[in-house]
């Protein structure tokens, strides 16, 4: 897997609690992020809405290849004053192709299928970027639309829904799901795709349970969370020879899963995963700075970093270099770092060198790379391959007795050895 999207719902929305939670990161970011840390993925983009909040996870081999990252988000409550509904979306370059995310909290209740079909036509119309290249949603070459849609199952009543749902036999619901339907209806969902709804609907459940609503509500069960994707139209394989000659490449979205999770409880709903195979031709083939720790590393030794920028890189003397143990949360996540233009040596017509203080290097060792931050693009735009930081036990290689040269052998292989 190489990104994690992560998209919730209805979260403490209490002023004091999203106050807390714009200072401090929020509980659901923190377990998110601390679980995806060691596996090698980097926190790129986040936004939060109140309730609403929207996660993006890349794996770190994939940051030089990641541009143009911008977030919005579109109010919708209370006549476009309360951000309880809405939605917050994340957009982003992969490898020259234009992603975008967004993540809806739609109206409730049966009887406002038309109320969820004008808020999302709202969101279309209103959430802009910051950008000129693709400002609105619908102009991306990928979009993924998700979260709380709030679509119900209409016309069936209560018992033909659950005995439907006891015996598996999901197909009977498929054409009066409110969602299915608009599709079918509506201009505006044109293009959208999903997977086959083979799975019990996501909600209303007991808390805590995986026993539909037995309040005195009794809600009708419904397919309320949803995941969907569009294509843009010269993107796509079909087309005329003219769309096919179009600078944007074909994009091929191919859906392997599409499940509810019943075992977790903490929600009236059940959380749906779904995971896809992108298919994109590499527009981008070379990382903008191209940058490698030189020699063997140890604490309090000076350290060289060489690296060298594409052409077309927009430099800034605001650009830094980060020192990151692996296993980094996000750019910010860095044990130190060096201002670029500071102490550039250019040491061939293209290719220049930093020094980092040995002073700055991590005594306990391990293994590490180093990024490149662009302060112009506000990214990630160079990443090293991994290399060690051998223990201050280790010691000067060239100096050591054949005791501590046993302790450096197993330090480079488990630097817990020591």
């Amino acid at each position: 897997m190489d990104m994690y999207i992560i998209g919730l719902q209805e979260l403490n929305s209490k002023v004091s609690s999203f106050l807390v939670d714009m200072v401090f990161h929020d509980p659901w970011t923190l377990f998110f992020t601390n679980f995806l840390a060691p596996l090698g993925y980097v926190k790129v983009s986040s936004i939060r809405m109140q309730g609403l909040l929207l996660l993006v996870y890349i794996k770190y081999l994939h940051l030089p290849y990641i541009r143009d990252l911008r977030t919005s988000y579109t109010r919708t409550g209370l006549f476009g004053y309360w951000g309880n509904k809405g939605g917050v979306a994340a957009r982003l370059s992969v490898y020259g192709h234009l992603l975008c995310f967004l993540n809806c909290h739609l109206p409730a209740h049966l009887n406002n299928s038309s109320q969820r079909i004008s808020s999302f036509q709202r969101i279309l119309a209103v959430l802009q970027f910051t950008s000129e290249t693709a400002p609105s949603i619908l102009d991306h070459d990928l979009l993924f639309w998700f979260g709380d849609l709030n679509f119900r199952i209409a016309d069936h009543g209560l018992h033909f829904i659950r005995d439907s749902i006891s015996k598996n036999r999901f197909h009977l619901l498929w054409d009066k799901d409110q969602l299915n339907k608009a599709k079918k209806m509506e201009p505006v969902l044109s293009g959208f795709l999903e997977g086959p709804l083979l799975f019990k609907p996501t909600y209303k459940f007991n808390l805590d349970s995986t026993d539909y609503d037995t309040s005195e509500k009794r809600r009708k069960p419904a397919w309320t969370d949803r995941i969907l994707w569009r294509v843009k139209e010269c993107c796509q394989d079909e087309g005329s020879e003219h769309q096919r000659s179009d600078a944007k490449k074909p994009i091929g979205v191919a859906l392997n899963t599409y499940n509810s999770q019943m075992e977790y409880g903490v929600s009236d709903h059940k959380p749906v995963l779904g995971t896809f195979c992108l298919e994109l031709e590499k527009r981008i083939t070379q990382p903008l700075v191209e940058l490698q720790a030189e020699g063997q590393w140890l604490p309090g030794r000076d350290a060289v970093i060489s690296y060298c920028t594409a052409e077309d890189y927009p430099s800034s003397s605001w650009d830094w270099i980060g020192l990151f143990k692996m296993g980094f949360r996000s750019h910010g996540d860095y044990v130190t770092y060096l201002w670029v233009k500071d102490d550039e040596l250019t040491v061939h017509e293209d290719i220049y060198q930093v020094y980092l203080n040995g002073e700055e290097i991590p005594a306990a060792g391990g293994e590490f790379v180093l990024c490149y931050y662009s302060s112009n693009m506000e990214s990630i735009v160079g990443v090293s391959s991994p290399f060690q930081i051998l223990p201050e036990c280790a010691g000067n290689p060239l100096e050591m007795d054949p005791g501590m040269e046993t302790c450096a052998a197993q330090a480079d292989s488990d630097s817990d050895t020591c």
